[in-house]
């Protein structure tokens, strides 16, 4: 029974992917609950879960995709690769109403610019110090700093080495967890009690997984206004990350 059940889940490797996911978000409200009453969002609990996990399969199968290497997971490779990914940015841009994104105001937009540029120069100025110092991952690293996934999608486009944009996911990931822990604890002070106030924070974050979360485990009614504006990210950072951006770098830096 064990075998065939085995042999089904690898036969089906993206719903046995899913299943693990599912059981690792549901391991992660769980922690939530218990150790912070819900003060830190699951999903925060979920990125380290999943980093550790990841490592133990590289150190296990001493391969490169973490636990995707094992036959039985593979199927993680799948869900977790740009296809699933590009589609969940189109999935969440269909659910951005125009309309709703108006009432943010000019600050809306200027929160977004900000929000997407100040992270870039911050991650720009950090990969350098670190001994990056050409524009090509420079330009990477600090866009992974806008989110992580802008920063695959400009390190491919402007043909950045495999490590830098691993590097780059690093950081957005970094950058997502932190806003999940700190919304919380920070919002009173932030003053994260609007529609409106939401927005803003959205774009100034610029991270939706960490938005999303941190207004989560603030106020649920206030997570679908961050995520709004949030969202936009993605596509200003794809589209300003491999031009704008690059080419300001390479005239600050040199090729």
């Amino acid at each position: 029974m064990f075998e065939a059940l085995q042999k089904e889940l690898t036969a089906n490797g993206l719903v046995t992917a899913f299943l693990v996911v599912g059981i690792v978000m549901w391991l992660s409200v769980q922690l939530s609950r218990l150790l912070t009453r819900g003060r830190v969002h699951g999903s925060a609990f979920a990125v380290f879960i999943g980093l550790g996990l990841a490592w133990i399969g590289g150190v296990m199968t001493g391969g490169q995709k973490g636990l995707a290497d094992f036959p039985l997971l593979a199927g993680l490779g799948l869900m977790g690769g740009a296809m699933l990914r590009d589609f969940a940015i189109v999935a969440t841009a269909f659910e951005v109403q125009p309309g709703e994104a108006r009432k943010a105001g000019l600050i809306g937009a200027v929160s977004l610019l900000l929000g997407t540029v100040l992270p870039f120069i911050i991650g720009a100025l950090v990969a350098r110090s670190a001994g990056y110092t050409d524009a090509i991952s420079m330009t990477t690293i600090g866009a992974g700093a806008v989110t992580y996934i802008v920063g695959p999608v400009t390190g491919a486009a402007i043909g950045a080495s495999s490590d830098v944009i691993a590097l780059s996911i690093a950081t957005g990931v970094v950058k997502a967890v932190m806003v999940m822990i700190g919304t919380p604890l920070l919002a009173r002070f932030m003053g994260l009690k609007t529609p409106r106030s939401a927005m803003i924070f959205g774009g100034l974050a610029g991270t939706v997984s960490g938005v999303s979360a941190g207004l989560a485990a603030t106020d649920r009614r206030l997570v679908p206004y961050g995520a709004l504006i949030a969202t936009f990210h993605t596509g200003v950072g794809c589209l300003l990350g491999p031009s704008l951006l690059y080419f300001a770098t390479r005239a600050l830096v040199g090729g």
